[in-house]
């Protein structure tokens, strides 16, 4: 089993490809599109979280509606921190990524133990708790009215987070092309390997001698992380924290994103947070009452024709064309 382990996770693709692809991408944009960074930012965080998101559902097949509260705590953490102690960008992000992975692994030691819609329930409950909590907080948290009275410092003490915000998306670029790489890392590695053959099939791995709740766990709390980081980044870039970064709409729709660009990929995470994300802002500012349903038909389209089964179809539809070629000009010599 750990020679297949091996021998599977050497066959993959670099882990850092996928986030030097990302990282291109993201510098082109941030250079054609300077009018766009507030946009930019909101899509770099926004993808991390769908990233984090793609850790619990794609890849350990954990069903979950309450992913937020690990983003909104670590949002939390990340203001209070600026607000309370320093304003130190990169010092504030790590609190907030610990954070947000205590979080995970505090619920997680509980939810875990349970699976199906019992867990997604009870995802939904911590999350709900962990909201009521900070809304009774209020002199330290805000409570309804949020988080405010806070802002950055220079990163590295020497870029500052302008009003146009060109700081601000570079800043979520790096932390997106970090935590992405990160992410690929791990689930590449025979760890990673492991919790897909959870995934797969829980029994059979709990036979062979996997440790199936504490892998399970520690996938969860490196998940909770990243939510946590993201959070963080938004708090940072938006100099203000709201009671919504835990709602569960927020959760509903990172799931969305994460069925829009294909669970269990990574690359899928970023690729749905981006439509969405674009697809949202667009819609929005043409008709700001019924964006939802231009949301909703695309979802649609997504259940009905998913791009993992569309992109198959069409392989298999010009293969004949390139193995055709590759016969003949092996005849041929």
């Amino acid at each position: 089993m750990t020679v297949e382990i091996h021998a599977r996770a050497s066959r993959c693709a670099p882990p850092w490809r996928g986030s030097a692809v990302v990282l291109t991408i993201g510098l082109v944009a941030w250079w054609l599109l300077p009018d766009q960074m507030g946009l930019y930012t909101r899509i770099a965080y926004t993808a991390l979280f769908v990233v984090s998101l793609d850790l619990v559902v794609g890849v350990a097949g954990m069903p979950t509606l309450g992913h937020a509260a690990m983003f909104g705590l670590g949002a939390y953490a990340a203001g209070l921190f600026a607000l309370r102690v320093h304003a130190d960008p990169t010092t504030g992000l790590l609190v907030g990524t610990v954070a947000g992975a205590a979080m995970a692994a505090a619920s997680g030691a509980f939810v875990l133990r349970y699976r199906g819609f019992t867990f997604l329930m009870l995802t939904i409950a911590v999350a709900q708790i962990a909201a009521s909590l900070l809304i009774r907080g209020r002199a330290w948290t805000g409570g309804d009215d949020g988080l405010t009275g806070f802002a950055p410092a220079p990163l590295f003490r020497l870029f500052a987070f302008d009003l146009e915000g060109r700081t601000a998306a570079l800043y979520g670029l790096g932390a997106l092309v970090i935590g992405l790489y990160v992410a690929r890392r791990v689930v590449d590695s025979p760890f990673g390997l492991a919790v897909r053959g959870i995934h797969e099939n829980r029994a059979r791995m709990a036979a062979l001698g996997i440790p199936v709740i504490p892998r399970l766990l520690a996938m969860y709390a490196l998940a909770g992380g990243l939510a946590g980081a993201a959070g963080a980044i938004s708090a940072q870039t938006n100099s203000i924290v709201g009671i919504d970064s835990l709602s569960f709409s927020w959760s509903a729709e990172a799931l969305v994103m994460l069925i829009l660009g294909g669970a269990g990929r990574l690359h899928g995470a970023i690729v749905g947070a981006i439509a969405f994300t674009v697809l949202h802002h667009t819609a929005s500012s043409i008709n700001p009452y019924h964006w939802l349903f231009v949301i909703g038909g695309a979802l649609m389209l997504v259940v009905l024709f998913p791009p993992k089964r569309l992109w198959i179809r069409l392989r298999d539809r010009f293969r004949p064309f390139g193995s055709g070629a590759r016969t003949s000009t092996s005849e041929a010599r």
